[in-house]
């Protein structure tokens, strides 16, 4: 079995298992390899390492990992204010995370979305209105809208929020 380490051409990494390297230049060349965040098949192989358990360095992965969550001095953090550090009287914002742990609480928070809430489908804009004026019983929903079906439903003071759900969402991902 070889774990290969992927992404796509948006930059979203993701972990791919094939029993050869012809395994896996066969699925990609038919095309049956694709991005479970965007469903994009412009997939490339990523220069990975293999890891090596070494039990002896635990202690100081460890130690390093400790040191690692440890502010600096040299940045004052600002109290309250998670991301932010002063230098004189400027702001500097750090990056927003967009690695695999980002992914990862992404993908998990729409998974609670999709458990907690029912698929209306095509009737979604209608269903928000039953809901809305007190026709239906109020419940989590989620379906699919037109742009101006979403407009419509904003203007008549019924909240929505489109929410982008990768086609893997759809399927038991492994």
């Amino acid at each position: 079995m070889k774990v290969l380490n992927l992404q796509c051409s948006r930059q979203h990494s993701f972990e791919g298992w094939f029993a050869s390297e012809d395994d896996f230049q066969g699925q990609l060349a038919r095309g049956l390899i694709e991005c479970p965040m965007c469903a994009d098949k412009g997939i490339q192989k990523l220069p990975s390492a293999p890891r090596l358990n070494l039990g002896a360095h635990q202690a100081s992965d460890a130690a390093r990992a400790e040191r690692a969550h440890q502010p600096s001095a040299a940045t004052p953090a600002v109290p309250g204010v998670d991301g932010v550090a002063t230098r004189g009287e400027t702001a500097v914002k750090h990056p927003v995370a967009s690695g695999p742990e980002a992914q990862a609480a992404f993908l998990k928070a729409l998974r609670h979305v999709l458990a907690n809430t029912e698929d209306v489908g095509e009737r979604f804009a209608d269903e928000a209105r039953r809901m809305h004026y007190g026709d239906a019983e109020a419940r989590n929903i989620r379906g699919r809208a037109s742009a101006r079906e979403t407009v419509a439903l904003l203007e008549e003071g019924i909240d929505v929020m489109p929410l982008p759900l990768p086609p893997a969402l759809k399927e038991t991902l492994q």
